[in-house]
C-alpha cells in the first residue's frame, strides 16, 4: 500500500479561497498552502490579503474583488488564474450575516445575503469548472452552517442561503462529479470569526453554545484544517454531494 499520507498531499494543485482575508477562509488558505498547494486568496480588503501573503510566502497570491458582483466573474476568473494557472480547488468561504429579524429584513439586506452566500459560489464555480473538466480533477468546497438545518433568531436571510448551500452542493455533485469534480460543504459550528463577534463578545452566550456541543467547547480555527484538507485532496475522491458538520456535535444533540 502506498503511503496514505500522500492522499492529503496538494503539491502541484492550485487553490482559490474566497473570503480569505479573515476567519475560516484565511485559515483554509493557510492549511491548503501547508499541504503544498499554491493559493490565491480573494476578498475585498487588500491589506488583510497582503498580511496573508506575507504569512504564507511565495506560494500565495491574492486578488482584491467582490465575488458577489456577477458581472465581474469573468475578470475575477482571469486574474485568479494568472499567478499559478487555473484553480483545481475552489473554497467558497466569503459570506455575510445581516442578523435582521424577520420583521426587519430589508430587500437590500436580503439581496446582499443571497448574492454573496449562494449566487457567488454557484457562478464562480460554474466559471471555473471548464478548466477542472479539462484536467479531469477538481474540488469545490462550499460553506454551510448550523443554520443549514436549524433556525436561529435574526437569521432568516442567512439561514435560507445556508439551507440552499446544502442543495447547491448536492446539485453541483450531480452535475459535475462524473467529470472528476467533487462538490462538498463544511458546516462549521461556533468558531471565533468576524461573523460570530456578537456570540463570542458575550461570555455567557459563548459558554452556553459550548455546552450544547458533545465536546463541551467551541471551535478553534485549527479544527477546520483536517476536514478542509480531506475535502480538497485525493483522500475524498469518492465523497461528493455531502455536508460535513464540523461543530463538535452541536447538531447531534
Amino acid at each position: 500500500m502506498a503511503d496514505p499520507r500522500s492522499l492529503f498531499d496538494l503539491t502541484g494543485r492550485v487553490a482559490c479561497v474566497t473570503g480569505a482575508s479573515s476567519g475560516l477562509g484565511r485559515r483554509a488558505a493557510i492549511a491548503l498552502a501547508g499541504a503544498g498547494a499554491r493559493v490565491v486568496g480573494v476578498a475585498r480588503r487588500a491589506e488583510a490579503l497582503r498580511d496573508l501573503q506575507d504569512e504564507i510566502g511565495a506560494s500565495c497570491d491574492y486578488v482584491t474583488a467582490d465575488v458577489a458582483d456577477r458581472d465581474a466573474v469573468p475578470r475575477i476568473v482571469e486574474v485568479i488564474s494568472a499567478p499559478f494557472g487555473a484553480p483545481d480547488i475552489i473554497v467558497h468561504a466569503a459570506g455575510i450575516n445581516t442578523r435582521q429579524a424577520a420583521d426587519d429584513v430589508t430587500p437590500e439586506g436580503w439581496d446582499q445575503t443571497v448574492a454573496l452566500n449562494i449566487s457567488a459560489p454557484f457562478f464562480l464555480s460554474q466559471a471555473l469548472v471548464p478548466a477542472m473538466k479539462a484536467k479531469g480533477w477538481g474540488r469545490i468546497v462550499n460553506f454551510a452552517s448550523l443554520q443549514t438545518t436549524r433556525a436561529f433568531p435574526g437569521g432568516i436571510a442567512y439561514g435560507t442561503t445556508k439551507a440552499g448551500i446544502a442543495q447547491l452542493t448536492r446539485a453541483m455533485a450531480e452535475a459535475w462529479s462524473a467529470d472528476g469534480i467533487t462538490a462538498n460543504a463544511i458546516g462549521p459550528g461556533f468558531f471565533p470569526t468576524e461573523l460570530t463577534k456578537a456570540v463570542f463578545s458575550d461570555p455567557d452566550r459563548a459558554k452556553r453554545n459550548a455546552a450544547q456541543t458533545c465536546i463541551n467547547r467551541n471551535g478553534l480555527l485549527e479544527d477546520i484544517d483536517g476536514p478542509m484538507l480531506f475535502l480538497c485532496s485525493d483522500a475524498s475522491g469518492y465523497v461528493t454531494g455531502q455536508t460535513l458538520m464540523v461543530d463538535g456535535g452541536f447538531t447531534a444533540k
